[in-house]
């Protein structure tokens, strides 16, 4: 589990731009890892990203 956090780490910084990561790309990082979405939104507040235009209010 701890490679896929990193993997998901890695994805989130390379995705971000400005510190910022939009809801789109957030799923495509979990669907393309396949982990949940909740990973991703856990790796970018870890990385102090901020995840916007989030259709659901999915990522807070």
């Amino acid at each position: 589990m701890e490679e896929k956090k990193k993997l998901v780490e890695e994805k989130v910084r390379e995705k971000a731009v400005d510190g910022r990561l939009s809801c789109r790309s957030a799923f495509g990082i979990a669907e393309e890892l396949d982990v949940n979405p909740r990973m991703v939104g856990d790796a970018a507040n870890e990385l102090k990203v901020k995840i916007f235009a989030c259709q659901l209010g999915c990522f807070k």
